[in-house]
């Protein structure tokens, strides 16, 4: 009995023990378990913006925002959930999710597309952002950002919303785009009744090729907006009063003008007889089409300058003679207006290589229509043969700009005689030839009608000279006795 109930005690006893052990370990190892404790995931909003930049009443955008996590634990089964009145969520149903955001600064885009529902233009309006998520540990968190956006009543603002970012690249529209890279005109200056070339230089800056290009001289192409090919190209409302086409008329064909490609174009024009001086603006048109069919219109505007120069010619008033080398002879110089409006002209010059002029400067000024101007300067060459003579006039044309007239005249210079002494001087009287035979029958015929029958002196033809303060005429002869 005794015995018995010792047992059953010391039985009891270990079973008490064992069961304060069990449990003492299974403590110790939660403990263990729960000791490293993990920190939670942190889920914010680091920016956002919208593409496009400006949101207008009736279109569609996408709100694109940057999501981060700077928790110690990665944030799993992220659910996005967009509530607002003005703005209406697109294809998603206004919920985005993301699997996970890896811990200590991760980083993921979330786009979602919004259509602008009717609001007040130019009132801010505001996006409800609602998050979930939950970490490594299981625990649930959530987050709620609120996104404040501008519908613009002008189309040019260009609000920035939060931290800015990168503006997405947009989409390349393929087309061609004509513009005149230069131009050149064969004759410079154009004058009123100049008839001229004009060569453009066309150049097709676009992506896409020009097809079935019509150049329009003096513009004048009403295009569609609604991109939709019209049949033929109207050029009749072309502004073509100062310049028109000569040969041809002003619609031009220039064929197919490739991307990057550069053609040249040579037209006939003549310039009005009626246009005044000045700089006149001259319009072309280049219509053509797409490679998908869709037509444009390429207005360009280049700008011809239009003078009017006096129209002078200088010329001897009257004959000068013979010059001759080393003699000073007079040079009766005329400038002439030939133009049908008055001129103005400066200083007047005449200059020349061997030879020496004098009296050669003088101011011309107003010259009317068909009126002259006479200068009479004194010239000396010196050598033999042709001379040319410079002349040149200053004036200032249209545009305030100096401008020089330059004409040339061409004279004859001759040799100065030299009159050649005989030995011993010249005599006083020049013999007479010995009287022929034909003359003595002469003579005789001349007394039987009574004409005159006496023989004929020679006369004397070396100059004479009179004495100073007398009558006396004394014969001059050059190497001999006076």
């Amino acid at each position: 009995m005794n015995t018995s109930r010792r047992f059953s005690m010391i039985l009891i006893s270990t079973l008490v023990l064992t069961l304060l052990l069990g449990v003492t370990g299974i403590g110790q190892v939660n403990a263990q378990t729960a000791t490293p404790g993990l920190g939670r995931a942190l889920v914010y909003l680091y920016g956002y913006a919208t593409d496009p930049g400006t949101l207008m009443q009736g279109t569609n955008f996408t709100l694109k925002m940057d999501v981060r996590n700077k928790g110690d634990s990665n944030a799993l089964n992220v659910v996005f959930t967009f509530t607002s009145d003005t703005f209406l969520p697109l294809q998603t149903g206004g919920v985005k999710t993301l699997s996970d955001i890896s811990k200590d600064g991760g980083k993921e885009g979330v786009n979602q597309p919004f259509m602008v529902n009717t609001v007040n233009k130019g009132a801010p309006a505001t996006i409800a952002v609602a998050v979930s998520y939950s970490d490594e540990t299981g625990a649930s968190y959530s987050e709620n950002f609120t996104i404040t956006l501008y519908v613009s009543a002008d189309a040019t603002k260009q609000p920035i919303y939060g931290t800015p970012r990168p503006s997405a690249t947009p989409t390349a529209i393929r087309r061609p785009q004509l513009v005149v890279n230069s131009y050149n005109t064969d004759i410079d200056p154009l004058q009123p009744g100049s008839i001229f070339q004009l060569e453009l230089n066309v150049r097709n800056l676009g992506n896409a090729d020009a097809r079935a290009v019509t150049m329009v001289l003096g513009g004048g192409v009403v295009s569609s907006d609604t991109g939709t090919p019209q049949p033929g190209t109207q050029g009749s409302s072309s502004d073509l009063t100062t310049f028109a086409p000569l040969g041809s008329s002003n619609l031009v064909f220039l064929g197919d003008v490739t991307a990057a490609q550069e053609i040249k174009s040579n037209q006939k024009l003549i310039v009005n007889v009626s246009a005044n001086p000045g700089a006149y603006t001259f319009k072309i048109s280049f219509v053509y089409t797409d490679p998908g069919g869709v037509r444009y219109v390429d207005d360009q505007v280049i700008t011809l300058l239009v003078y009017k120069l006096p129209q002078v010619e200088v010329s001897l008033y009257q004959d000068p003679g013979v010059f001759f080398a080393g003699q000073m002879g007079m040079l009766p110089l005329q400038v002439t207006n030939l133009g049908r409006s008055s001129a103005v002209l400066g200083n007047m010059k005449i200059t020349a290589e061997n030879a020496d002029i004098s009296n050669n400067s003088a101011l011309v000024g107003i010259l009317d229509a068909g009126g002259y101007f006479t200068l009479d300067a004194s010239l000396m060459p010196y050598q033999a043969g042709p001379l040319e003579l410079k002349i040149s006039i200053n004036y200032t044309d249209d545009f305030n700009q100096p401008r020089v007239i330059e004409q040339t005249l061409t004279v004859d210079v001759q040799e100065m005689p030299v009159v050649e002494t005989p030995p011993g001087g010249m005599p006083e009287e020049i013999p007479a030839a010995p009287e022929t035979f034909m003359g003595k029958l002469v003579r005789l015929f001349k007394g039987l009608f009574g004409l005159g029958s006496e023989q004929t002196e020679p006369v004397n033809t070396l100059p004479e000279e009179t004495i100073p303060g007398g009558k006396e005429v004394i014969p001059v002869i050059p190497g001999g006795k006076g």
